[in-house]
């Protein structure tokens, strides 16, 4: 069985949420045209990464209308998009919001917040603490991991426990944030093909093609067959 998927390595505009709304709806209709069933953005899409103390002023509850007149776009198509999400007042989180036909019908919050480097959402943004599964269609179920979630073996494998079809991945990823030896697109490859090959199951990776003050974002998008190679998303 097949999954038209996509994924929009977009570029963001920081803490410009109407600006990042208007790209989304663009790729989105495209995306529909094309006869795509799922699309991924990147991490943090409708906002972007360096927020600082910028969280609680782009920081959204799941029913803002925002996000909603966004989901009224997604007709007859599944979008996965990044945004900060604010649960309770003072309670941020860095979530990936999974919408359709009008509604959002899921939310995964970040689980491992990295605060190394360059890095700090461990100052930021609470962690999330749960996983699970998000159905696509009737054939195909989608676990949801975003970024350092994925440099996690325990929560990749807790996740897989649940058997979900695809692994989808928005990732906000530049180079040298972690330090200057570590080379982010070669380990992120490594790391995604790893994981789809360890599963068999096809892995969606959806990361940014931008600067952002000053961090270089390499892009590096793609969409892993159940072998850890580039190919279509078939299960195995």
């Amino acid at each position: 069985m097949s999954l038209r998927a996509g994924v929009a390595q977009v570029a963001v505009t920081l803490g410009d949420i109407a600006a990042n709304l208007q790209k989304h709806e663009e790729y989105i209709t495209a995306a529909r045209d094309q006869g795509v069933e799922v699309l991924v953005f990147p991490e943090l899409s409708l906002t972007g990464y360096q927020l600082g103390r910028q969280v609680p002023e782009v920081a959204m509850q799941v029913a803002d209308p925002r996000l909603l007149a966004l989901a009224e776009k997604c007709q007859g198509i599944q979008v996965v998009c990044g945004f900060v999400e604010e649960a309770t007042p003072g309670e941020y989180y860095n979530s990936a919001a999974w919408l359709r036909d009008g509604e959002v019908t899921a939310v995964h919050r970040k689980l491992n917040l990295p605060t190394y480097g360059s890095l700090e959402e461990g100052k930021l943004y609470t962690p999330g603490s749960a996983l699970k599964t998000q159905e696509i269609n009737a054939n195909w179920s989608a676990l949801s991991l975003i970024c350092a979630d994925l440099w996690n073996p325990g929560l990749v494998y807790a996740g897989m426990l649940h058997k979900p079809e695809v692994l989808i991945a928005p990732i906000n990823s530049a180079e040298g944030v972690v330090s200057n030896e570590f080379s982010n697109p070669q380990n992120w490859q490594t790391n995604l093909s790893y994981m789809a090959m360890t599963y068999g199951t096809p892995v969606m990776m959806a990361n940014r093609c931008d600067t952002e003050l000053e961090a270089r974002f390499w892009g590096g998008s793609q969409i892993l067959g159940a072998r850890g190679s580039a190919g279509p998303c078939r299960r195995r």
